[in-house]
This record gives structure tokens, C-alpha cells and sequence, in this order.
């Protein structure tokens, strides 16, 4: 297998590309307390701006897909990028809860157009053989995003506001999508041909004619659902154990993306060892174990552990799925991508809400436990159902 420093070098400027979108996607988790308490709304409440980001996020993705293949995957990521800088600024300005609702949903257009679309970019530069490894390099840059994004956000919080949280990193990412596109125009990427509105549809009914099409799909759902999902709540968990520090709830909420940098990291080496099947297995089990963890209420620095091995187990059944995604379509592979992309932030979107559902009528520890055991069998699942097999479309060889 090819090493991973024998990967395209333009794969440097999608990684930067993600780096930049992941900074916002969870900066008003260790915040959250805050807002609620200017905009005088529940935790509860607070938590939907997770939930219509990762909406906005999810139903924008069968446009900007088919837009992508159509127009091209690096221009319209670039374009998502200022879009999702500019709307991180006028939340800093919002002055009512509907107007930072409404930037929240522009910041969840502008991230949709930069993740899975950059992931598409990644498998048109690898083969099959690399595309683990390569999308791992893609997802450092997301996860390193979402580490600092969490961490500094808390500690931002704690002097600036939460405000300030939103105009810091407004201002990165508009400086990170200038710098993107000046370097996109050095770069040598694969040009695949550009797909018409006829082909597109022809895309559509390959994707679905492929069975793996609808266990990848309903998998990612679930994800969103039962790990995405606990985010928005554990700064309120914290509070209840009495740390009230915004930089304590950042740091807990960061663990997550270490553990994702860790997948990074070994996915080279435990991939020819166990195999996608282990990989999914083992994965949909440490998140499970992790679920419980945090479920039994422990300190921060162990919550802190905890959600380090969710990350890494999370990636390790997630990064499995999107290179089973990937492999639906090639001609149609943006949107193969983006669909996988919006099922998996529909989930997020439904996971607050239940979570909440959930914690109001049944409790917290009931809640979790019953998204470990969900989590622990869609490993077990997966592994059964989904077969690595040759795209429909694909040329021969």
C-alpha cells in the first residue's frame, strides 16, 4: 500500500479547506450556557442552533452535490468557505435569538458546501486501494478544525463572549478561503468530466440501485443521531456536576476531535490488520462502552478520556462509510457524497431533539444507554450487510 506521503500534494489544500469549515461547526457547543442565558431561552432550546446548523448543513447537500458535478467540486468549496466566514460575523452582530438562528443556518449552508465536497475532490485523486488513507488525511484537517474549533472557542468564551467566539473565527475562515483559492489555482487536480442534468439522473438511479446505497445511508442517520447528537448537551452536563467553566466544557467536547486525529494517525495500520469489517465492529463498540461512560456522570478530565476513545471509535465505523459511499458512483460520486453527507447531519439535526425528548421524560442515563446499545449493534450491522463492490458506472479498466 502506497504510503500516505506519496498522496497527491493538492490534498495539503482540501485538508486546509476542511481545517477552516471544522473550526465553526461546533463553536457554540461550550457556549451555549451563555446564550441562552443573554437570549433568556432554555439549554434545551439553545441546543437547536446545533440542529438547524446540521439541518441547514443536511438539505442543502443534494443541491450543492449536483451543483458540484456539474460546475466543478474546487470553485464551489471555496465560494462555501466566505459564505460560512461572512455568516460566523453577523451572528456576532445578531442583536435577537431569530437572527442568530438565521446566521446559523447560512453558517450550515456554507459548511455543507466544503466537507463532503472536499471529500469528493479526495476520491477523485485516489484510487480505491489509498481512499481510507487519503480521506483520513482529509478528515485530520477536520478533526485538528473541530479540536481547536471546541477548545479555543471555551477559552475565547471565558474573556470575549460568545459573540466573540463568532467574530474570531468568522475572520479565520474568510482569511482561509483567500488563501484557498489562491492556492487552488496552482494546484494540479484531476479534472473528471462534467456531468449535465441528464446524467445527473442517471447518477441518482445508480446510487440507489447499489444496496449498499440504503445500509450506508440509514447508517450515517443513526450516527448523527446517537453521537452528534449528545454535543449540545455537555456543557449542561458539566454545569449539573458544577463546572461552570466555558474552557472546562470546550476542552470535554475537544476530546472527541483527538480522538478522531488518533483514527488519523492508526487507520494505516489497523485497516490491512482487522480489516473494514473490524474496523466497524470495533469502532460502533467504543462508542457504545464511551456512551456509557458519560452516561454514569464521571469528572471532567474522565469525561475528557471518554470522549478521546468516542472520537477514535466513532471514525473508525464513519470513515468505513464514506469509503463505501464513495464507491456508489463515479461520474455521480460529489453526489453519492453529499447524499451521505445529508443523512448524516439529518441525523444530527433529529439527535438534539431526542436527546432532549429523551432526557426530559426518561432521564439522562436511560437516554444514553439506549443510544450505546443502538450504536453497538449498527457495528455488528454493517459489517454483515455492506459488500465492497465495483461502482456501476465505473469504466473498465
Amino acid at each position: 500500500m502506497t504510503a500516505p506521503s506519496r498522496l497527491p500534494p493538492a490534498l495539503n489544500i482540501i485538508t486546509l479547506a476542511t481545517f477552516s469549515a471544522s473550526l465553526s461547526a461546533r463553536a457554540l457547543d461550550p457556549v451555549l450556557p451563555h446564550v441562552a442565558e443573554e437570549f433568556s431561552i432554555s439549554i434545551a432550546t439553545a441546543a437547536g442552533f446545533a440542529a438547524v446548523f446540521a439541518f441547514a448543513f443536511a438539505i442543502i447537500q443534494p443541491v450543492l452535490g449536483a451543483i458540484a458535478d456539474i460546475f466543478g467540486k474546487a470553485r464551489l468549496m471555496i465560494v462555501c468557505l466566505m459564505l460560512l466566514g461572512i455568516a460566523n460575523i453577523l451572528g456576532a452582530v445578531a442583536t435577537s435569538f431569530p437572527l442568530l438562528f438565521a446566521s446559523r443556518i447560512l453558517a450550515g449552508i456554507g459548511s455543507g458546501g466544503v466537507f463532503p465536497i472536499a471529500l469528493g475532490l479526495t476520491s477523485d485523486l485516489v484510487g480505491p486501494e489509498k481512499r481510507q488513507i487519503a480521506m483520513g488525511r482529509t478528515l485530520a484537517g477536520a478533526m485538528t478544525g473541530n479540536l481547536l474549533g471546541a477548545s479555543v472557542s471555551g477559552l475565547i468564551g471565558d474573556f470575549l463572549g460568545w459573540r466573540g467566539v463568532l467574530a474570531v473565527l468568522g475572520l479565520i475562515v474568510v482569511v482561509a478561503s483567500v488563501v484557498v483559492a489562491v492556492a487552488f489555482r496552482g494546484a494540479a487536480l484531476t479534472r473528471p468530466p462534467r456531468t449535465s442534468l441528464a446524467a445527473l439522473k442517471q447518477g441518482y438511479r445508480t446510487i440507489f440501485a447499489n444496496p449498499n446505497a440504503r445500509i450506508c445511508y440509514s447508517a450515517v442517520f443513526i450516527e448523527g443521531c446517537c453521537v452528534l447528537g449528545l454535543f449540545p448537551f455537555i456543557a449542561a452536563f458539566l454545569f449539573d456536576l458544577g463546572e461552570t467553566s466555558l474552557s472546562i466544557a470546550g476542552i470535554v467536547i475537544a476530546g472527541f476531535a483527538v480522538g478522531g486525529l488518533f483514527y488519523t494517525m492508526t487507520v494505516s495500520r489497523f485497516l490491512p490488520r482487522i480489516g473494514v469489517n473490524g474496523m466497524m465492529m470495533t469502532g460502533a463498540a467504543m462508542v457504545g462502552v464511551q456512551l456509557i461512560a458519560v452516561a454514569m456522570g464521571p469528572e471532567w478530565k474522565l469525561q475528557t478520556l471518554s470522549l478521546i476513545f468516542m472520537g477514535w471509535g466513532f471514525y473508525m465505523i464513519h470513515g468505513s462509510l464514506q469509503v463505501f459511499a464513495s464507491e456508489l458512483s463515479v461520474e455521480a460520486r460529489a453526489t453519492a457524497l453529499s447524499l451521505h453527507a445529508f443523512f448524516f447531519f439529518m441525523g444530527q439535526t433529529i439527535g438534539p431533539i431526542a436527546y432532549g425528548f429523551g432526557i426530559q421524560h426518561a432521564g439522562k442515563v436511560p437516554t444514553l444507554l439506549s443510544a450505546a446499545a443502538v450504536m453497538i449493534a449498527l457495528g455488528f450491522v454493517c459489517a454483515r450487510l455492506l459488500r465492497q463492490t465495483r461502482p456501476a458506472d465505473a469504466r473498465p479498466s
